[in-house]
């Protein structure tokens, strides 16, 4: 446990940037136009009513969408824009009750529904010159391009074209390209880096796309976002480019500088580790990475953190540079990169490569091409891997902080009928033959410092694995309900801090990552929902009934006297616990109480700080009131061990 100074707390406070408002406050709509594209936002969605099921219906959704939210929520629109907008939707209605989709066709905004709030979500696709889509076996290849930062990029701007820079456009005949919305502006993390495979997905559904043939790219605050694909999902892309950007927080918000690093408790450091990618730069070993970036620009200071960690390790990072060039990418670099990505392209992605580096500070990064961990020592460490397959089928690996791991192959990947011979960090273990038929998985765990074969390393519910590793943001990276009160409160301003911590969490999401969450009762909530998603509990086990149902299976205590975390209790009158754990109702899935994702709106005005602001639990002090910062004084917080249990 780790009591934060107040002191410190306060210098923390200090040192962060002024809140930016995002989106920014909307602009005035004449009434005669306000009228005007309601009554058309109306006939819409009168129009989209009898299409929900349709599994196109996204591709129109987007267009009421990009005009219903700025004119309810009063944000940014541009009445030319939206006009237009409206027109494409209800032509695009119309071809799909006629069972035509010709958008599919051409290059242009489609959209998919986000299984983590069931929001719909855009994106922009430019379709390969010369494309027939009546060519079914031709497989194509597909370049990810994640646009930088613009406060004003709504929904309207992004399927109206503005903002768009590929490395280059159009593409040529072979390839699509796409830009994610990413959830507007948040770097492509959370929710952000879910949307970028559900796009993949989107796509692979209308498109014959070469799995082994897909790039990630990007600049400014989209070079940011390729960093981070790339040292966490190496094994999905033929190649990457991060075009400037930051890679880290630390140096970036120059924290020593100012005295703010200093000033995080341990836990604050160690969530770092989630997005820092110098920390896991060994990665970038696994995939061709060409670092761009301006001469003259100060975000090359990304490509030299990363040139730096890479050196570091024995490895040389590939970098692109535009001469007497500032934040832009400058025309002769840019058909430079061009060539060197459609050179990697061209050779494509290895998925079976013969040695697999990696490392990992949590289990929900877990995987490189044939090597999945399934348990760490301890959690926020640095775990790493160095496995090698030989030409006969053989696997040798050395692990570090690691204490479940899986070599897992595709039918065919290796010789059938044969046993491989696999040994981890010296010992020789057994395995089993490979059958033709089917995929091969070896599972090991080491316990008492010996490892042994393992068959059922994915669900342990007493151990975190992934998808289950906290911390509270991980919630939100896959389905998830609100669940509000609808009893009476312990403490009164226990109740009255819920409300709010509620309100904050409905309307942030809405604002930075553009869904309505599923918001339910404790009494509305069914079995089905907590099969199905992660469930956010707000107020207290009385007046949360769900949370009343399972508050005894807790490791925090929570009663009308007392909040009690291990030895340490705090008055309930002025204190409330945040935390995240496995619901005792499906084990498979998240329990929250009274939070949201964790960044607050101070740390808007730069991506860099749009991080985990919270570990697995918290203690808050409700007599220091919820603001742009902190949902309340934090009195305590820190992580669960690997068990789920809390540490000393």
């Amino acid at each position: 446990m780790h009591l934060m100074p107040i002191r410190l707390l306060a210098l923390l406070l200090t040192a962060l940037p002024a809140a930016a408002v995002l989106p920014p406050p909307g602009n005035d709509v004449p009434p005669a136009d306000r009228a005007e594209l309601e009554a058309s936002v109306a006939k819409l969605a009168a129009e989209l009513a009898p299409l929900k099921q349709h599994p196109r219906y996204a591709d129109v959704a987007i267009y009421h969408k990009a005009v219903d939210w700025p004119l309810r929520y009063k944000e940014p629109i541009d009445v030319k824009k939206a006009r237009a907008a409206l027109a494409a939707g209800l032509a695009r209605a119309a071809d799909l009750r006629a069972g035509k989709t010709p958008w599919l066709e051409t290059s242009g905004p489609r959209g998919y529904v986000s299984a983590i709030d069931g929001s719909i979500q855009p994106y922009v696709v430019a379709v390969p010159r010369g494309f027939d889509p009546k060519n079914k076996d031709k497989k194509y290849r597909l370049d990810f391009f994640f646009h930088g930062r613009s406060e004003k990029l709504m929904e309207l701007d992004m399927i109206s074209g503005k903002g768009q820079e590929a490395p280059t456009n159009p593409p040529d005949e072979n390839r699509f390209v796409v830009w994610p919305y990413g959830r507007y502006c948040c770097a492509n993390k959370f929710a952000g880096e879910i949307d970028t495979f559900e796009v993949l997905a989107d796509m692979k559904r209308q498109h014959a796309i070469d799995e082994n043939r897909i790039l990630a790219t990007g600049f400014s605050m989209g070079g940011a976002a390729a960093w981070h694909h790339a040292v966490h999902y190496a094994d999905r892309w033929a190649a990457v480019s991060p075009g400037a950007g930051f890679c880290e927080t630390r140096t970036y918000q120059k924290m020593d500088v100012s005295g703010e690093w200093e000033a995080l408790a341990p836990w604050q450091k160690q969530l770092m580790h989630l997005y820092d990618c110098p920390d896991v730069a060994i990665n970038l070993t696994m995939v061709p990475t060409i670092a761009y970036a301006g001469t003259d620009d100060p975000q090359q200071q990304s490509g030299t953190i990363m040139e730096k960690a890479l050196a570091g390790l024995g490895y040389k990072l590939e970098r692109v540079w535009g001469p007497k060039t500032g934040h832009k990418y400058e025309p002769a670099a840019k058909k430079d990169l061009a060539a060197r990505l459609d050179a990697y392209a061209a050779k494509g992605r290895n998925p079976l490569p013969a040695e697999v580096r990696f490392a990992t500070y949590t289990l929900r990064y877990n995987k490189m091409f044939w090597v999945r961990l399934d348990g760490l020592d301890k959690h926020w460490e640095q775990a790493t891997v160095n496995a090698k397959l030989g030409q006969d089928g053989s696997i040798t690996a050395t692990t570090s902080n690691v204490s479940r791991i899986s070599f897992a192959f595709d039918r065919g990947q290796l010789a059938p009928g044969k046993a491989p011979a696999i040994t981890i960090d010296g010992a020789a273990l057994p395995s089993y033959p490979v059958d033709p038929a089917t995929s091969y998985t070896a599972s090991f765990v080491r316990t008492t410092g010996v490892w042994i074969r393992f068959d059922n390393p994915r669900f342990a519910p007493t151990r975190k694995f992934h998808g289950l590793q906290g911390p509270i943001d991980d919630a939100f990276l896959s389905p998830f309900i609100l669940v509000k009160p609808t009893g009476k409160p312990l403490n009164a301003a226990v109740g009255k801090w819920a409300d709010h911590e509620l309100a904050h969490a409905t309307a942030e999401w809405r604002k930075i990552f553009r869904g309505e969450p599923r918001v339910k009762s404790d009494v509305e909530l069914t079995d089905d929902d907590i099969a199905n998603h992660n469930v956010i509990l707000f107020g207290d086990p009385s007046s949360n009934a769900v949370l009343g149902k399972l508050a005894e299976k807790l490791p925090i205590k929570w009663t009308a006297d007392a909040v009690t975390v291990g030895g340490q209790t705090y008055p309930a009158a002025s204190h409330a616990p945040i935390l995240i754990y496995p619901n005792p109702l499906n084990r498979q899935k998240y329990v929250v109480l009274n939070s949201g994702f964790t960044f607050r709106q101070a740390d808007h005005k730069t991506n860099s700080r749009q991080i985990a602001k919270l570990p697995d639990w918290a203690v808050i002090d409700l007599t220091t009131p919820p603001d742009e910062k902190v949902p309340g004084g934090i009195k305590a917080a820190g992580f669960f061990d690997e068990q789920w249990e809390l540490q000393p």
